[in-house]
């Protein structure tokens, strides 16, 4: 497994691990689209930050843009239990896996191939957006 997933992978669990409890009932994290959209975004950033050689994450903006999710989360009233089983889950993480690789598709990259990846990561710092936010060229 490559550095900079086990790194962020172990920040993630550590930032989505310390949550205030809630009685109330929630829909799932996975449809809490302020939620979701943006681990989607976080999740395309490591897959490119791993795939590519020529982009690396930024850690630390990547751990304070976790610890604020999880923050929004907890504002919203989910529990710890909640926030782990959402973060933990092999099929959330499946899902989306396949999201990535669909917004990769719909890029017109390759998802597949570190070229394809690169080049998304390429996009995505040079449009500025919240994955590109997460990324540097080396």
């Amino acid at each position: 497994m490559n550095m900079c997933r086990v790194v962020l992978s172990s920040l993630l669990s550590a930032a989505f691990f310390v949550a205030p409890l809630s009685a109330s009932a929630l829909p799932a994290l996975s449809s809490v689209k302020e939620i979701d959209n943006n681990m989607l975004f976080v999740g395309i950033a490591i897959e490119i930050a791993d795939e590519c050689p020529t982009i690396s994450a930024r850690t630390l903006k990547g751990l304070n843009f976790l610890w604020t999710l999880k923050a929004v989360a907890s504002e919203m009233g989910y529990s710890n239990d909640q926030i782990e089983a959402y973060v933990k889950s092999k099929d959330e993480k499946a899902r989306i896996r396949a999201a990535g690789a669909d917004y990769a598709r719909a890029r017109g990259v390759d998802p597949t191939t570190s070229a394809g990846l690169c080049a998304l990561g390429e996009m995505e710092i040079a449009k500025g957006s919240v994955i590109g936010s997460l990324l540097r060229a080396k």
